[in-house]
């Protein structure tokens, strides 16, 4: 494990606005480090406010998508929202769809199935809006390549209107407006909008014309806050403020779909955290395991106990992707032992039979074994496809774009991609793809990275401290939760092994002159025993542990050395 330190602030910077903010120089230092220099910037962060949201109509495209929608509700058409099968996807179609439905019965929505017609929009899905006199198609998290698609959508006089996130290709489909804040002729202010946001902002840009302020679309943002957390973008700018409000809502006031999911748990208070740890693997496990279209309906059901029975369903989903994913990752790992391909810079795995619905998650579990660019294959149709996953600070996008002879179609962003390819193409693919990421990935990538804001002392652990971490979240991508170092600990002599399977560990750790001690749990650290039998070093977030009604701070150890 490498420890890397974020680069120090000048001292005289840090002081300044240490006073400017009246707190302590570690959290100025960590401010500084997150690009907040100033007291405005300072009270923007802590204080998000819905006024901080840009105007929609600053989105290139979306006058157009506008005056289409509201012609179609003028004249009655028949409107199909369209989106992709994973949360992000299902959340857009939820929002867009049940906004709409307030204002027309003629609104339906599709989600594209997985197996049978694969990522984004489908010849399938425009043959079912033709058949069904849809003569307008909102789609939602996809559609940014779907030239060919699009232009047969106009043979059959369906329009499209696309709402995506996604790198836009040299081409953009000749839709009647295209919203994608990463489009290069567009100069909206915040580019790194989830597909669910750029939906929000459609109907953001929709209320305008009915006089509602953003203040009345807030019942809409859990489903923006869950979008932002399960598509990993990054949570600052408008993510922030976004996530931000869409969590109050999941905390005071959450739809029946959410509400039937959240209500069994312990947990007075969910974080972004826990939406992407418990809500987010249970709506993607219905477009995994089954279809999205059940993700949808639990989180459009306007009656609790239908919303209660939809959530039953989507659990037993769930569990079954768990039981899943685990004896795949098992086979893969066999496979891989079995090839002799330990010593690989690369993880490229195939059975014909492996559940496609899994083998993303697949991907991400190998990668805890074996760090390093992954890709999991099973049998789709004609055609073998996969799942990539990437290590921080590598490109896998880039890598399969030089891959690109072997390959049939592929997507995705730098860390996390999808790609078809013929079975006759596997093995040259695989070896072509071993010797662009041996040539390509430096040595300090192959060993995974402990980002470290702050050494700390750990007597500056104060409720105070922690109280202002807190108001740090929601945390995400570029607003990570802070993780300290402090050097020189001991442990008091009762640290242990926990867990079933003796697999975590819990100290007690004494510091200074005073010997006061500090509680630390290191899950899946069971193996660093040894290490503490001496002074040690440890990297380590602050969390709350409530136990037995008391309450106090602990360490949540990243590492020992």
């Amino acid at each position: 494990m490498r420890w890397t330190y974020k680069p120090k602030p000048e001292k005289e910077t840090i002081n300044q606005l240490a006073n400017d903010l009246s707190v302590d120089k570690t959290i100025a230092k960590i401010l500084l480090q997150r690009g907040i220099s100033s007291f405005d910037e300072a009270k923007k962060f802590f204080r998000p406010s819905l006024a901080d949201l840009h105007n929609p109509f600053l989105m290139r495209d979306m006058d157009l998508a506008v005056a289409r929608i509201e012609a179609a509700l003028l004249e009655k058409e028949n409107i199909l929202i369209y989106g992709d099968y994973d949360v992000d996807g299902t959340t857009a179609v939820s929002l867009v769809s049940s906004y709409l439905k307030n204002y027309s019965q003629n609104i339906a929505t599709y989600i594209p199935d997985r197996y049978a017609e694969g990522y984004g929009i489908s010849y399938q899905g425009i043959n079912f809006a033709d058949d069904n006199d849809f003569s307008l198609i909102i789609a939602l998290d996809c559609g940014i390549k779907a030239i060919d698609k699009v232009a047969y959508a106009k043979e059959k006089g369906i329009d499209f209107i696309i709402c995506d996130h996604h790198k836009p290709g040299d081409e953009i489909p000749s839709a009647v407006a295209v919203l994608n804040p990463k489009r290069k002729d567009c100069s909206y202010p915040f580019d790194e909008l989830c597909g669910c946001g750029v939906g929000f902002k459609l109907i953001q840009a929709l209320a305008s014309n009915r006089n509602q302020t953003t203040q009345d679309l807030l019942p809409y943002l859990d489903l923006v806050a869950t979008a932002i957390g399960a598509d990993i973008v990054p949570v600052t700018g408008e993510n922030r403020v976004l996530a931000y409000f869409g969590l109050q809502v999941i905390n005071t006031r959450p739809r029946n779909g959410f509400k039937a999911i959240i209500h069994q748990l312990k947990k007075k208070k969910l974080t972004i955290t826990d939406v992407v740890f418990i809500i987010a693997p249970r709506i993607n496990a219905a477009g995994r395991i089954k279809h999205g279209n059940y993700a949808v309906e639990l989180l459009t059901e306007m009656d609790f106990e239908t919303a209660v029975a939809f959530a039953a369903s989507i659990e037993l989903f769930n569990t079954e992707r768990k039981e899943l994913d685990t004896q795949i990752t098992n086979e893969a790992l066999q496979q891989i032992t079995e090839n002799n391909e330990t010593q690989n810079h690369t993880t490229v795995v195939f059975a014909k039979n492996w559940h496609k619905g899994v083998i993303g998650i697949v991907a991400s579990r190998l990668i805890e074994t074996y760090y390093r660019p992954t890709l999991v294959f099973t049998k789709s149709g004609d055609v073998l496809a996969a799942s990539a996953r990437s290590v921080k600070g590598f490109d896998v996008y880039d890598a399969l774009e030089q891959c690109a002879e072997f390959i049939e179609q592929f997507g995705g962003h730098k860390y996390a991609a999808g790609l078809t390819l013929l079975p006759e193409n596997y093995e040259a693919f695989k070896q072509k793809f071993e010797a662009v990421v041996a040539a390509s990935l430096p040595d300090k990538l192959k060993t995974p990275e402990i980002t470290i804001d702050s050494e700390l002392d750990l007597s500056e652990i104060t409720p105070k401290f922690y109280r202002i971490i807190q108001q740090m979240a929601p945390f995400g991508p570029q607003n990570m939760k802070p993780v300290f170092s402090s050097s020189a600990i001991r442990d008091n002599g009762y640290g242990k092994q926990v867990g079933e399977d003796k697999s975590h560990l819990k100290l007690s750790l004494i510091y200074g002159a005073d010997n006061k001690t500090y509680n630390a749990i290191g899950f899946g650290l069971g193996n660093k025993l040894p290490l503490i039998q001496n002074e040690f070093d440890v990297a380590y977030s602050l969390e709350e542990n409530n136990w037995n009604g008391y309450t106090s701070i602990q360490l949540v150890l990243k590492d020992i050395r």
